[in-house]
């Protein structure tokens, strides 16, 4: 790469490195697995940076990357068993914190493809359309993952969903 492809690189990753992270917090629950999925998919930006023509599908790019990364991880043996690392209670907390606290760890026990649906589509605010370009799948896998996703948290927090829903 010439130096104005590692400026323009260099300028996307300080804009977008935060969101990432968070996102890929999001599909994953854990912080230090959030890192290297984020990592992973700036490393793989970088490597295809030439190659992508529209400065605007970078978000979806990266996107779509970290999304792969973290369904792919999932489905290896080791990482089969569930992470027991749960937010800890701490008395006083503020209502958003304790609602943004149980919906990360509600989402920890959602399969992975339907975790990734629900953070892309409620999270990141992407459209039907939008969830499926990311994902690589069709506008009604999306729905349904959806439909399934949203039962399995409903299944999880029972009625302490409708509230998350009014309060977002």
């Amino acid at each position: 790469m010439d130096d104005a492809d590692e400026r323009a690189f260099a300028e996307y990753f300080r804009a977008r490195r935060d969101t990432v992270r968070r996102t890929a917090f999001l599909l994953c629950g854990d912080w230090h697995r959030a890192d290297d999925h984020a990592q992973s998919a700036f490393v793989a930006l970088h490597r295809h940076w030439r190659r992508i023509r529209d400065p605007l599908a970078l978000d979806g790019w990266v996107r779509k990357t970290l999304v792969r990364a973290v369904i792919d991880e999932s489905r290896r043996p080791w990482r089969r068993e569930r992470s027991t690392d749960r937010t800890p209670e701490v008395a006083g907390v503020d209502a958003d914190v304790a609602t943004r606290t149980a919906l990360v760890d509600a989402l920890r026990s959602v399969p992975p493809r339907q975790r990734a649906v629900l953070v892309l589509r409620y999270l990141e605010g992407l459209d039907v359309a939008g969830t499926a370009a990311a994902l690589g799948c069709s506008e009604g896998t999306v729905k349904s993952q959806t439909s399934h996703g949203l039962a399995a948290l409903r299944g999880i927090l029972g009625d302490s969903l409708d509230d998350l829903r009014e309060a977002g």
